[in-house]
């Protein structure tokens, strides 16, 4: 297919959110055979033109006129969490299919209610859950289903940063619980999908939250400000074991001011083995990690992905290909008029369990998730 002929069947994408949307959503879009960038979106006037500069591409600071505009049939919502609801509402009104970065939603019931719309509108909506596409997770999801290490006993899944560790990091909307921030909404949404994928949906929880630094500069003020959001969480979940007679405890820990922390590890023990899936980087989300699997009684031995799970095409900021890969299921449901997964449905399930944690943890009591 030439390069014309890709630019007449590529679906118009616009996008909204300028920092990941612009580094890495953008770059992966500028590869696709299936999707075109055609415009940017953004509130402030300065930044927006800036960004279309750079990109040679269209800018609409009015959310209205960027719908309006017949080129864009797709949309990328990679604002902060705040907006997202309500921008994504008028876009699925619009008739327009969307990709979301997660959380979806401020809550389970706006994630609902977006379920219903696009399904009423007949609009395709993916969210961006990219570990489904990174190919060592992928590796150990297929080992699970196997049933490599029999029937699973128990996950336990660390995930411990220090992005938010030093206290002089200014406060933004990270720092608002009412505007999405928090630990549960950056990590846990990941984390949660991830054991609904190899395990199935979660039944019960009990949660622990905590705000260990409670105050940051306001940057507009000068002033100091409250945190309202977690930057620690501690949960015990129950799933449901789509591949066993019994449900599968997982628990999992989440901290992003975690000084030295030893990054993203999922360790699952079954009857007759163990994979250890985890990286240390810090800086590279994808970048990094390695898997681990024992057989009953033997040592951990590394597990390299199948050659069917492997990138076409690799960047040097490892979150770019994952998320190039999510577009293209993307593009592959909206052209052939099909579901998608991860879609609306895997993100209300993550979203039911960040509501429940953070009940839980005010409430002291297991919830369970219907």
């Amino acid at each position: 297919m030439t390069k014309k002929q890709k630019a007449k069947n590529s679906i118009g994408v616009a996008i909204a959110g300028l920092g990941f949307g612009e580094s890495v959503h953008l770059t992966a879009l500028k590869e696709s055979d299936k999707l075109k960038p055609i415009a940017l979106w953004h509130p402030r006037r300065e930044r927006l033109d800036k960004a279309c500069d750079v990109n040679d591409l269209k800018g609409f600071e009015d959310w209205n006129d960027l719908l309006n505009e017949p080129a864009v049939e797709a949309v990328i919502i990679a604002t902060p969490p705040g907006p997202r609801f309500d921008l994504a509402n008028t876009a699925i009104d619009a008739g327009k299919h969307l990709l979301l970065e997660k959380p979806v939603a401020l809550s389970s019931d706006q994630v609902s209610y977006l379920q219903r719309k696009a399904l009423e509108k007949n609009v395709i909506v993916a969210v961006d859950f990219e570990y489904r596409a990174v190919p060592l997770f992928m590796q150990a999801k297929r080992l699970v289903e196997s049933g490599a290490i029999g029937e699973p006993w128990l996950v336990k899944f660390d995930w411990l940063m220090g992005s938010r560790a030093n206290p002089d990091r200014p406060w933004n909307w990270y720092s608002s619980s009412e505007e999405g921030g928090g630990v549960i909404g950056a990590l846990g949404t990941h984390a949660f999908d991830i054991l609904h994928w190899f395990f199935g949906p979660t039944i019960s929880v009990t949660g622990f939250t905590q705000t260990s630094i409670k105050k940051r500069t306001d940057p507009d003020t000068g002033k100091r400000k409250t945190v309202t959001s977690e930057d620690i969480c501690l949960a015990q979940l129950v799933l449901k074991g789509l591949h066993s007679a019994s449900n599968v405890p997982a628990q999992v820990t989440l901290s992003s001011v975690a000084q030295q922390g030893r990054g993203c590890w999922i360790e699952i023990y079954g009857s007759e083995g163990t994979l250890v899936l985890g990286s240390d980087n810090q800086r590279d989300y994808v970048h990094g990690f390695s898997l681990w699997s024992s057989e009953k009684g033997g040592s951990l031995k590394i597990i390299n992905p199948e050659k069917d799970f492997a990138f076409k095409t690799t960047w040097s900021d490892g979150r770019i290909a994952p998320v190039a890969r999510i577009q293209d299921w993307w593009a592959n449901s909206i052209q052939k008029g099909i579901p998608i997964i991860p879609g609306l449905n895997e993100g209300l399930y993550s979203q039911k369990v960040c509501d429940a944690l953070q009940e839980s943890s005010k409430s002291r009591l297991q919830l369970s998730i219907g």
